[in-house]
């Protein structure tokens, strides 16, 4: 079995207590079956915290009204490790931010930016990511896995990361070579010309591609859609689940600044917006972090499905999404930003949308049909 994750994996130690959130808190945690098992057969002093704590029903802890788990006491701490230790946790607890995805001789394991630690070491780094490798003893066979294609997206993920790293581009015609990529493969695969995918490959990290690129780009700054477009893409927040109040609070609050300003026209907004960004140079540092994250974490999964382009489009989506929080953010601090609450928005847009598989499949499908025009 190949192994595969990110070169900052192991930087990553949980801070408890000193951690600024707490992932113990604003979704239901599943229990596997085999903790379970192990927490029928706690007896002592113990056993009444369990059952109040446990709800062997539906095989979940339970929450508050403030839906903190039953075992998270008043210093963010969990009961339940403190009194019947680390191997007491269930494997969703355990695991946590660590995300796996399953493939055919292949376990690839990322952190969850939904993780304020987590976050803050991806937003604060600055040299590009890389990924290692490592065998290790074991084999997993699934039914139907096609390889063919699983190596056609590992083969393609890897250019994209290359383009999204190539740091002598500005990152809107990095982004936009991704999604053309994503987009002609998608036409090739439907086609079953799959084959044809190497040859897409290699047209996209040409000149010739890169040029058609910022010709693109160009073209478009002069016929002012963005806003209709940014507005419209937006909206698509308010239709997925609400894991946590405070973030209907802030789409509200984002779309006010940003959509119905009566005072300053979103086109303002997003040039100004642009001119502190020229000046803050590391914030196209942080975008290409973000959009190799996603990409990496979701691109492979079009073998199960063949979504080659959604995926791709969710990944500059979220990122999209993300740079909006931060723009109305800085508008609301009177055009300031500071590396703690662009952490702060990455990790809380990631607590909604990737902690819920039908978030996650909501935003895939309405990526299928579009041209995102960042």
């Amino acid at each position: 079995m190949l192994y595969v994750v990110p070169d900052y994996y192991k930087e990553f130690h949980c801070i408890a207590d000193k951690c600024e959130d707490t992932c113990c808190a604003g979704w239901q945690i599943v229990i596997d079956k085999k903790s379970l098992a192990k927490y029928r057969r706690i007896r002592g002093k113990f056993l009444p915290v369990m059952l109040f704590g446990v709800n062997y029903f539906t095989g979940t802890f339970r929450q508050d009204k403030e839906k903190r788990c039953a075992f998270l006491n008043d210093e963010n701490l969990c009961d339940l490790y403190i009194c019947q230790g680390e191997k007491s946790l269930c494997k969703t607890c355990r695991q946590y931010p660590r995300h796996i995805e399953e493939f055919e001789g292949v376990r690839e394991i990322t952190l969850s930016i939904s993780c304020p630690e987590v976050a803050r070491i991806l937003m604060e780094r600055k040299t590009p990511v890389t990924f290692i490798s490592k065998e290790k003893d074991g084999e997993e066979e699934f039914e139907d896995f096609d390889l063919f294609l699983f190596s056609i997206l590992e083969d393609a993920r890897k250019e994209m990361i290359g383009i999204l790293q190539n740091r002598k581009l500005p990152i809107r015609v990095r982004t936009l070579l991704v999604l053309g990529m994503a987009h002609d493969m998608q036409v090739r695969i439907c086609r079953q010309e799959m084959f044809d995918c190497f040859e897409v490959m290699e047209k996209y990290t040409g000149q010739r591609a890169i040029d058609f690129a910022e010709k693109y780009l160009a073209r478009e700054s002069t016929q002012n859609q963005s806003f209709t477009m940014a507005k419209e893409v937006f909206e698509y927040l308010y239709d997925l689940e609400l894991l946590r109040e405070n973030w209907e609070v802030l789409l509200q609050e984002t779309e006010c600044l940003l959509y119905t300003n009566e005072k300053i026209p979103y086109e303002e907004i997003r040039r100004e917006f642009a001119e502190w960004e020229k000046a803050n140079s590391d914030i196209e540092i942080h975008l290409e972090q973000l959009l190799v994250y996603f990409l990496f974490t979701y691109f492979p999964g079009a073998v199960y499905d063949g979504e080659v382009y959604a995926k791709a489009q969710m990944a500059v989506y979220c990122v999209w999404m993300m740079h909006e929080l931060w723009m109305a953010r800085w508008l609301k601090n009177e055009k300031t930003l500071t590396l703690y609450e662009m952490t702060e928005l990455v990790y809380r847009f990631s607590r909604e949308v990737e902690h819920s598989d039908e978030n996650l499949k909501q935003v895939e499908k309405r990526m299928k049909n579009i041209w995102l025009n960042t």
